[in-house]
């Protein structure tokens, strides 16, 4: 990746460290730790699944969502594939999804990052990795998990092209790279989780299931 991720271990010197730990509250169950060994340890992803080779047959190995629970292979136009430089990883449904696991592993490095090809042909999408992907914002038509669509495409003819549709191109659609398309899918979090948590009150309680 360019820009992208964040290497926290390079940001925080030994000496910045080491001054931490002197100046920390003594705790007999404390034990001396960086903050990413602690995370590493206890954080809300530590049990993400490893694998070396994960693009091969991932709707089948990683089925859901790790965060909302959706089927991968019926969203395989938006799914997105997270390799760590451990070989962890983050399998989901979407952009939007896979910004929230980026947000959680600000410690792991991703070797990789998929995407579904929405330009592509056939029920199940190949997957494009993200470099070489071209995003399709699209305001008026909602996506996986957004109110507004984003689509990568491998091929940038076709990504204009979706670009450049009528209703589309009324509404403002560009063709971005990945870091525009995930800066503009945090900027769109807190009204897509308003939205959602709304959607998915109403979902259970119209099948009487306990919220």
């Amino acid at each position: 990746m360019t820009d992208f991720p964040i290497d926290r271990r390079r940001l925080i010197a030994g000496a910045a460290v080491a001054t931490l730990f002197a100046t920390a509250p003594a705790r007999a169950q404390d034990k001396p730790m960086t903050p990413w060994q602690w995370t590493d340890a206890n954080g809300l992803v530590k049990d993400l699944p490893k694998d070396k080779d994960p693009t091969t047959d991932d709707t089948k190995k990683f089925a859901r969502c790790r965060y909302c629970g959706m089927v991968r292979a019926q969203f395989s136009h938006t799914r997105h594939l997270i390799h760590y430089e451990d070989d962890a990883v983050d399998a989901t449904c979407s952009l939007h999804c896979a910004a929230i696991g980026l947000s959680l592993n600000m410690d792991k490095g991703p070797r990789a990052i998929w995407a579904g090809d929405g330009g592509a042909d056939g029920e199940l999408k190949p997957l494009v990795n993200v470099d070489k992907a071209f995003y399709v914002i699209d305001a008026s038509k909602p996506g996986t998990m957004t109110r507004v669509s984003n689509i990568a495409y491998a091929d940038k003819a076709k990504a204009e092209a979706a670009a450049k549709a009528e209703a589309s191109a009324k509404a403002g659609a560009e063709v971005v790279d990945f870091n525009t398309a995930l800066r503009k899918a945090y900027l769109v979090m807190a009204d897509d989780t308003i939205m959602l948590r709304t959607r998915r009150g109403e979902m259970r309680k119209k099948a009487s299931m306990p919220n």
